[in-house]
């Protein structure tokens, strides 16, 4: 056999060892890049987690002190309304973070959470509305100027919304009793725990 096979046979060896070493680099660069890629999403779910955990459990805890306030005093008072009010402002920096929802890979999480942020949200909003309505109502019963019939209409307008008022109070209430729920679900992504009834008491 002369020289010159010898020579393509020796560099035929060395081709496949650099092709080899090209593949397992290739290889071992995936490998790298879908431990960072997991890594990094699960550093960002647990951010989310966190995040989605700390606004309902500081809604949970503003509305069993706001329950507290209410039970003292006018049960609708400018107090009750301004701690009603921060839970709504809580839910308003969750509608501008919504987007990090996508971070939770539970979808079934993803939809309790923004269910649950809606039924809190729309009836809040109707409670001021008709704290607003009943405010104005009032007023206007305070005017001497009124007619019997006209002021009995505005009374029976006014009980009819304070009940209405009350129905919808008692329905967030129900809604803030799934809160502890999604907490226990979120909680393990988020590595901590959100001890809603020990945080209330210690700032009750």
């Amino acid at each position: 056999m002369r020289g010159e096979s010898f020579d393509f046979i020796s560099n035929f060896g060395t081709l496949w060892q650099v092709m080899l070493g090209a593949c397992l680099a290739t290889a071992g660069g995936l490998v790298a890049n879908q431990f960072e890629w997991r890594i990094q999403q699960q550093r960002k779910e647990r951010n989310a987690a966190l995040f989605f955990g700390e606004v309902l459990s500081t809604v949970a805890v503003v509305l069993k002190l706001a329950h507290r306030t209410k039970q003292i005093g006018d049960p609708f008072g400018p107090v009750t309304l301004r701690m009603l009010r921060a839970v709504r402002r809580e839910i308003e920096i969750y509608e501008r973070n919504r987007e990090s929802l996508i971070d939770l890979r539970d979808a079934g999480l993803r939809a309790n959470i923004h269910q649950l942020t809606l039924r809190l949200a729309m009836p809040i909003d109707g409670l001021f509305d008709t704290s607003q309505e009943i405010a104005s109502l009032e007023g206007q019963l305070k005017s001497r100027t009124l007619d019997t019939t006209d002021r009995e209409e505005i009374e029976a307008r006014v009980a009819e919304l304070k009940e209405r008022r009350d129905g919808v109070y008692e329905y967030i209430l129900e809604r803030s009793a799934e809160i502890n729920g999604v907490l226990s679900d979120l909680g393990p992504l988020a590595r901590h725990t959100f001890d809603v009834e020990a945080y209330a008491v210690r700032t009750g």
